[in-house]
Order: C-alpha cells, then sequence, then structure tokens
C-alpha cells in the first residue's frame, strides 16, 4: 500500500528568554518528530522579532519556519507537542495546496 503524504508548513514562536541553547534543543526536537513522520523540506529560523501583540506579556519572540511532506498523523502530534512543551507563545500548522 502506498505512503499517504501530505506537505505542511509549521510556523512557532518560542520564548526568546528560553536562551541560545534551549532555543535549539526545541528546535532539534520538532524537527525530529517531523522527521519521525515524513520528510523534512527545509527549515528557516527567522530569529527574534517584535510580537504583533503581546504575548504572556512579552514583546518578542524568536520565530521558525519549517516546511516538509509528512503523513496525516503529523499535524495532530506536533501540535499536541507544541501544546505541553514549555516555552512555546504561538504555533500553527497550514497544509499547503500543491
Amino acid at each position: 500500500m502506498a505512503q499517504v503524504s501530505a506537505k505542511y508548513e509549521v510556523l512557532y514562536i518560542l520564548d526568546p528568554a528560553l536562551g541560545d541553547e534551549a532555543i535549539a534543543a526545541l528546535v532539534e526536537k520538532f524537527k525530529g518528530i517531523v522527521t519521525d513522520h515524513g520528510t523534512l523540506t527545509s527549515v528557516d529560523e527567522w530569529g527574534k522579532r517584535r510580537l504583533a501583540y503581546p504575548i504572556n506579556d512579552l514583546l518578542e519572540g524568536y520565530y521558525v519556519l519549517m516546511t516538509c511532506d509528512v503523513t496525516p498523523e503529523m499535524p495532530a502530534e506536533l501540535d499536541r507537542v507544541f501544546k505541553i512543551t514549555e516555552g512555546v507563545l504561538r504555533s500553527i500548522i497550514v497544509a499547503v495546496e500543491e
């Protein structure tokens, strides 16, 4: 049976107060989850940027954009991990039309 996969864009914002080592560790953790379910196409670390509105009294966040080609189960699993991970301010997972 053929493996079904879809393209997704994942954008998440981390708390910049975590520090460089903790941010790098979280980025690697999320990359690992994606590669367990498919192929990671690219990771674009935008770095620290001003937020559009304050989140938890923070004015800045560390932005990371990942594009991937993965199984349909990955978005639910990654969203679950984002919700329980300390330091993730916001996240969004969007299916990309081909």
